[in-house]
């Protein structure tokens, strides 16, 4: 009786792996000029893009909506089923359909493109059918190029599908780049999690106004020490006449400095000079980066001009999560 050597999970996943990239490759050389004509209708609509399909690719299109949405893109799924029950209504004409099938005959999503084409609506697809009816219908159409499916019997949709995903990621990209879409807009759509945290700008958190510890160059050390208590800081930032700072006080430069003269020592001569400092428009977890490169727990927020505006604690940091 001959054995057969069964495959390793691990040959398995490297097979699977090699085959859908080998896929991606493909269609990236495969990218012609539709695809910039299908970016370049969606970032000219003044509504959203309408995604849709079925099964899997009705999966992957509700991943391509929600990539599109969180990148500045509006857009909306819209059950080809469902569509047929009322959901049509979802759509308008100033909206742009993206039609996701693998064969480009999926019945289900008849009503859809006949909606469309009454209507006058812009209709995209994206599928390996060339000649299929979703193409034929269709303004644009992106064509996956010709890929072996990674499931062995060749039936279950998997290189297909990573090649519909990756294509949908290509548009949102595409037109983040367009519209030069920035990380504040991006936190503007992540409040939450942890990419929201981390996006929050330094002035967000810092602290303004009458809660900067400050004091003059000349100033005794008397009275810098009760502007350093009655803060909660553990320092006072130094300024001169034009308000430019151009030095700190901390509890590090008191030590140093600690004798029967310490009280009566302008703060000139204790600070340290030229501290490093952060601007207001940079992000929280750069602060974070300085405090812990330079073990410090505070740092001064400046205006363009050198000014001071803010200041900044670790605790803060903490309490937003950024840490």
């Amino acid at each position: 009786m001959i054995v057969t050597e069964q495959p390793t999970d691990l040959t398995e996943a490297r097979r699977v792996l090699s085959l859908e990239a080998r896929g991606l490759d493909v269609l990236a050389e495969s990218l012609n000029g539709d695809f910039t004509a299908a970016v370049g209708r969606i970032a000219q609509a003044k509504g959203r893009v309408i995604v849709s399909g079925m099964g899997k690719s009705g999966l992957v299109g509700r991943k391509i909506t929600a990539t599109l949405a969180s990148t500045g893109t509006p857009a909306l799924f819209v059950h080809p089923a469902e569509a047929s029950h009322g959901d049509l209504g979802m759509i308008t004409k100033d909206d742009v359909v993206l039609c996701l099938s693998n064969s480009g005959e999926t019945g289900e999503l008849v009503d859809i493109i006949d909606y469309t084409r009454r209507h006058g609506i812009a209709l995209l697809a994206i599928t390996a059918g060339a000649a299929s009816t979703l193409a034929e219908a269709a303004d644009i159409v992106l064509v996956l190029p010709a890929a072996a499916e990674a499931c062995p019997l060749g039936l279950a949709p998997t290189t297909s599908t990573t090649m519909q995903l990756a294509l949908g990621d290509a548009i949102a990209v595409a037109l983040m780049a367009r519209r030069g879409f920035t990380a504040d807009q991006f936190k503007s759509f992540h409040p939450g999690g942890k990419l929201g945290r981390h996006l929050v700008r330094v002035s967000d958190l810092m602290h303004t106004g009458g809660e900067i510890p400050l004091a003059g160059p000349g100033e005794r050390m008397d009275k810098v020490l009760l502007t350093i208590t009655s803060g909660r800081f553990g320092c006072v930032g130094v300024v001169d006449s034009a308000r430019h700072l151009v030095g700190v006080i901390t509890d590090g430069d008191l030590r140093r400095h600690m004798g029967p003269d310490l009280l009566r020592l302008a703060a000139g001569d204790v600070m340290t000079r030229t501290p490093r400092t952060i601007p207001s428009r940079a992000l929280a977890s750069e602060a974070l980066l300085i405090m812990n490169e330079l073990s410090i727990t505070t740092l001064f927020v400046m205006d363009d001009a050198h000014r001071p505006v803010g200041i900044l604690h670790i605790h803060d940091l903490l309490r937003a999560g950024v840490v």
